[in-house]
């Protein structure tokens, strides 16, 4: 992986999914994000979690994609859970879109995997 290179991974860790961002996440990575989080809980695992501490940068087709994929978790019954620490550009979309208020929001993945 090269330092410019945006990468979305899912792996199971402490019997929680997780989908990993890496770099700058944008709507040419956000469908493969949507895909990512589809494959996730309703159905599965009780809890999701998002880790963006290595997300550099998203824009709102990212957004778009966790709220969709909020929604199908809430109608599931199971939890998205967002894992910083988020740097600034990302913390900024969340705040200008008020979208923060929304997600369940851990300042560590440890954190966010912990019930």
């Amino acid at each position: 992986m090269t330092g410019d290179e945006a990468v979305v991974t899912t792996t199971t860790e402490q019997g929680v999914s997780v989908v990993s961002l890496c770099g700058d996440i944008d709507e040419e990575h956000a469908p493969a994000l949507a895909r990512a989080l589809a494959a996730t809980p309703p159905g599965g695992l009780a809890r999701t979690v998002v880790d963006m501490s290595r997300t550099r940068f998203a824009d709102s087709s990212v957004l778009h994609a966790l709220l969709d994929a909020q929604r199908a978790h809430r109608a599931a019954g199971a939890a998205l859970v967002l894992a910083g620490p988020l740097q600034i550009a990302v913390r900024r979309l969340f705040e200008v879109t008020g979208a923060a208020s929304a997600f369940r929001m851990a300042d560590t993945l440890e954190a966010a995997l912990t019930p």
